[in-house]
């Protein structure tokens, strides 16, 4: 157990785990999303910390031999849980490369190369996305810290609104911060707010139904009850029960009229400004404040990825920057990321970006778009003509909203039992992986497309394992209330 003696384990161990990855995806395309042993192959991990270990041949077949039976295939073509992509060959291979480098990304003196190509890709995120060029940005851990990230900017000016130095003197004794929002909030923003001290109490909701749409008139008239208050404004782009989106240009129009911050959450729905055919959705995106999205949803690089963009680039240093002697200067003209965002310890996440974005371009993540469109619009014409579906709602994006439905049953209380039920049997079947949520008091799938390697025929098997299984729920004599209905 000699350090000096792991060198020789360290090419057996890597072309050993090489040959298994290559047929774990060689088989990725038609496997089960979840083999069915999954949660015992998880419990086979155990045991106290060994006195003398095993060697890294010997540790990495373990973790292969046990590991694979464990692991859902979350980067395959039937993960439509939450809102899952898979990992680009470019970006894979990057990423591969990232690890073996092992690049702190903090600052350029750590690491020039992951530095230059963080800023490289993320100007190229701003050229998909059509935002100004002029904007600061930086890659963050996914969606989370991205709002956080884009938030404190948010924080930070609304500090310098009411004449407060936030990262100096703190929140104590300083007036309440106010966000306004609609329904479609995603937790990561209001986990992200509760980070920050702005508080989840603070948050305010104007919402005009049951499923959260907003009511931008109610909004209006609390921004104009507050007087010119400086307020941040919330919206989304992209909710993830059936990707329905905020009225961004209105509410920019309406940050403008009153001097308040106004940010998107774009985890996926960012993407849609990729192509011509879903652009209108996230019209007003480039009047913002600041915006955010996920890496490892549609653009298909590995966990963990994601983005924030500040219109305002002298916000971010302002609410990050850190100073010792033995780091870089904050003046240093050189770009040092660790500056701009809540990391210091950053993994080079920019290697598998820019990997991608080199290697698919603008027309690749186009075309990717509207084949994961064109899929859901599959899914959801299967599914309206299926007697025993029911879809909830329109699907302007990649998410379709549907419920289990057997042709005569209209109790919401029993259909809601059903399709929990139904929900965990499709996910321990395995052949597909989707989940479900609450959609205006109905228990709904919401299956996600945003894997480049989903095909028709992964979508159409979506629909026959849901249609399956709940019909043999109901036929081993699982009716509820449902009395005759669906036989």
């Amino acid at each position: 157990m000699d350090p000096s003696a792991w060198r020789e384990d360290e090419r057996r161990a890597l072309d050993q785990v090489v040959e298994d990855i290559k047929r774990y995806l060689a088989g990725l395309d038609e496997g089960p999303a979840r083999l069915p042993e999954a949660d015992r192959a998880a419990q086979r991990f155990a045991g106290e910390l060994p006195e003398d270990g095993s060697g890294a041949a010997a540790a990495l077949r373990e973790l292969v031999e046990l590991g694979l039976g464990a692991a859902t295939r979350s980067s395959g073509p039937r993960m439509f849980h939450f809102v899952t992509g898979g990992t680009t060959p470019a970006a894979l291979g990057a990423d591969w490369f990232a690890s073996a480098l092992d690049q702190n990304a903090f600052s350029w003196v750590g690491s020039p190369l992951a530095s230059r190509l963080e800023a490289i890709a993320l100007s190229w995120l701003k050229e998909l996305f059509a935002l100004p060029p002029s904007w600061g940005g930086v890659l963050t851990s996914g969606a989370t810290m991205a709002n956080f990230t884009a938030l404190a900017a948010a924080r930070r000016w609304w500090g310098e609104r009411v004449g407060i130095d936030v990262e100096e003197e703190g929140l104590a004794g300083a007036p309440r911060p106010v966000v306004l929002s609609g329904g479609y909030i995603h937790p990561s923003a209001v986990k992200a707010l509760a980070m920050l001290g702005i508080g989840r109490a603070n948050i305010r909701r104007f919402t005009r139904d049951a499923v959260g749409r907003m009511d931008v008139d109610a909004l209006e008239q609390a921004l104009a009850d507050r007087s010119g208050d400086a307020t941040i404004i919330c919206a989304t782009a992209g909710e993830v029960n059936a990707g329905g989106f905020d009225p961004i240009e209105a509410l920019a129009d309406l940050a403008e009229r009153h001097d308040a911050w106004l940010h998107v959450d774009g985890a996926f729905g960012l993407f849609a400004r990729v192509s011509p055919r879903s652009a209108p959705l996230a019209r007003g995106v480039e009047r913002a404040h600041s915006v955010i999205s996920d890496g490892h949803k549609w653009l298909n690089v590995p966990y963990d990825s994601g983005f924030a963009f500040v219109r305002d680039p002298e916000l971010l240093p302002k609410a990050f920057t850190a100073s010792a002697a033995y780091l870089p200067s904050p003046l240093d003209p050189h770009p040092n990321f660790g500056y701009v965002g809540p990391e210091q310890s950053r993994r080079a996440r920019s290697l598998a970006t820019w990997a991608t974005l080199r290697a698919y371009g603008r027309a690749g993540y186009r075309a990717l778009v509207e084949r994961c469109m064109d899929l859901a619009q599959r899914v959801a014409e299967r599914v309206d003509r299926a007697p025993d579906l029911e879809r909830l709602a329109d699907v302007p994006l990649n998410i379709v909203c549907f419920r289990y439905r057997p042709e005569g049953a209209d109790d919401d209380a029993a259909l809601n039992d059903l399709n929990r039920r139904l929900g965990e049997a499709v996910l321990e079947d395995g052949r597909v992986y989707v989940g479900t949520t609450d959609y205006a008091g109905r228990i709904a799938f919401r299956p996600a497309i945003v894997n480049w390697r989903t095909r028709e025929e992964d979508v159409d098997l979506l629909v026959e394992v849901v249609r399956e299984v709940g019909g043999r729920l109901v036929s081993e004599g699982w009716r509820g209330s449902l009395g005759d209905a669906g036989h």
